[in-house]
């Protein structure tokens, strides 16, 4: 659910000690309808939240709202609902740790507020986020849901989400370091990093 969870997630592999070495990369995180991130992280001193959801009422500006003071006081939010690619990048340096919270909503953005959107352009978006994914220069967490299990979509717009964000999920997973289903608040990985640990990220300390 996007922008609901609280964030306090994520990879076990991370410190909250930036002396500690540890290796950069990116681990998407797919949730299935409403279910709960619940691996247990720690922010670093260098920690930036990336948003793309935008308050279209009041109660998602509420929700907006809470999340935001839920978070470590520490944490940078940066609110995007369109160039995520860019932000990203101008990241590098700025951040130890970056979650991205969520790629549906950056893509029901892009199919909204860009009607005239090609495939060509979309997979240039999804190309350059997985890009970034298969060689984060800082701890990456990439949240995003699984949408291709549900109902089958009614509308022209609804089945173009559909295949756009299952296009987007499947670039960006497979350049990722790590995949972790969320089911019911449950992690199941779906693809684990290597015996390094390392999906094309460098070594930082």
């Amino acid at each position: 659910r996007c922008t609901s969870c609280r964030m306090s997630c994520c990879s076990t592999s991370l410190s909250s000690s930036r002396s500690r070495v540890w290796i950069s990369r990116c681990t998407v995180i797919v949730r299935v309808a409403e279910s709960i991130l619940a691996r247990a992280y720690r922010p670093s001193t260098l920690s930036a939240f990336v948003a793309t959801a935008e308050a279209g009422d009041d109660e998602m500006a509420a929700r907006i709202a809470r999340h935001r003071a839920e978070r470590p006081s520490t944490w940078r939010t940066i609110e995007t609902p369109l160039a995520l690619v860019s932000v990203l990048t101008t990241l590098d340096g700025d951040a130890d740790v970056v979650v991205v919270d969520c790629l549906n909503l950056w893509i029901a953005n892009l199919l909204h507020k860009r009607p005239d959107l090609s495939e060509s352009d979309l997979q240039r978006e999804a190309g350059g986020l997985a890009a970034i994914a298969g060689r984060p220069r800082y701890a990456l967490l990439v949240v995003s849901n699984e949408v291709g299990w549900g109902i089958h979509p009614q509308t022209e717009l609804g089945r173009r989400f559909r295949d756009a964000l299952g296009l987007v999920n499947q670039a960006v997973a497979g350049a990722a370091g790590e995949v972790v289903l969320m089911v019911a608040g449950c992690p199941i990985t779906v693809k684990a990093p290597d015996s390094r640990g390392l999906a094309g990220g460098g070594r930082r300390e």
